[in-house]
């Protein structure tokens, strides 16, 4: 039998072990990936750490990884749409007996050589776009896209603001710009994540321990407010301060996964201005992923920068370290086995 190189994860110790395991054989109706490009997610650094558990992994061992592009090297009985060779990118995740499951969480993800794939939950990756770039749009991109076109349904002229501008946040706000929200403002403690919303497209960012926000906010919004704030941090703090600027009839969409309770602190003030919160997770992946590619080969997008380092699958560890660290503050760093 073949054997491959994967970086998996013992859940239950929370142990991270790059191993050879046996190479998978696509059965009927999947899709049998040589992986090219990997991307390390704050959920893979949770997953690692012990705050997320996956819901439906069969058994107690995973490997990693839910960013994934690559070639197709084999197909399964029944699969005529695809064929050897093909540059794709994975969804992140799929429907699997009747439940929504995570790549690289409740099944074997991209973190190692080979991957399966069912025959629906992949997509073609244009030529012009890099394997690197590719495997970061079916969580870092999308997600944040889903958050804003679908859930947060922000509309062209709206003011909006971003809090957290880490690896999705910063995405966020390069296509709140796209969309056409005005102004676009970007929150964050850290002067290097400030300087990474300007040079993605915001109109004003500011420090959230600034005694001036909310004047600087109003001042910025003409006084109205934020119509759509996105809380990609996670933290209780970060969403009493974004519900404190949300305009009348705003809302408030939370991205950033956490398990601290979620508090309104004036419940009578958001029921009289009508104000709501919406919980988002992934996105629309069989809509997202070919219109992001189209937006990216068409030139309307450019993620080229989100990359900021490549490292082999061997050092799995290593880039889960520097994601966890902040280590030369990374936006995505990609596994490439």
């Amino acid at each position: 039998m073949e054997r491959m190189l994967a970086a998996r994860l013992h859940v239950p110790s929370r142990t991270l072990r790059v191993e050879e395991v046996p190479r998978p054989r696509p059965g009927p109706g999947e899709v049998l990936v040589k992986v090219e490009a990997a991307g390390v997610c704050l959920s893979d650094v949770h997953l690692i750490g012990g705050t997320l558990t996956p819901l439906f992994l069969r058994g107690d061992t995973v490997t990693l990884g839910h960013e994934v592009s690559g070639t197709v090297a084999g197909t399964g009985e029944g699969v005529t749409a695809w064929t050897p060779g093909q540059r794709v990118v994975l969804y992140a995740g799929e429907v699997r007996d009747g439940v929504t499951c995570t790549r690289g969480v409740d099944y074997d993800g991209g973190w190692a050589e080979y991957a399966l794939s069912s025959a629906h939950a992949l997509t073609l990756l244009p030529d012009a776009i890099p394997f690197e770039q590719g495997a970061i749009i079916p969580d870092a991109v999308s997600t944040p896209w889903g958050a804003i076109t679908e859930t947060g349904a922000v509309r062209p002229a709206e003011a909006v603001g971003v809090w957290g501008v880490g690896g999705l946040g910063v995405h966020a706000v390069q296509l709140l710009r796209a969309v056409g929200a005005c102004p676009v403002i970007a929150v964050d403690p850290s002067p290097v994540a400030r300087e990474r919303a300007l040079a993605a497209g915001a109109d004003l960012v500011l420090d959230s321990a600034d005694p001036g926000l909310r004047e600087a906010v109003g001042k910025a919004t003409g006084g109205a407010g934020i119509a759509a704030a996105f809380d990609f941090a996670g933290v209780p703090a970060v969403r009493e301060q974004a519900l404190s600027v949300l305009a009348p009839k705003g809302r408030l969409v939370l991205v950033g996964l956490t398990d601290k309770p979620l508090t309104v602190t004036d419940g009578t003030r958001f029921s009289y201005l009508q104000q709501r919160i919406l919980g988002h997770y992934g996105s629309d992946m069989p809509v997202a992923l070919p219109r992001l590619l189209r937006l990216i080969e068409g030139g309307r997008l450019d993620f080229s920068g989100s990359i900021s380092g490549v490292l082999p699958l061997a050092e799995a560890a290593a880039a889960v370290a520097r994601l966890e660290t902040k280590e030369g503050d990374p936006i995505r760093l990609v596994l490439r086995p």
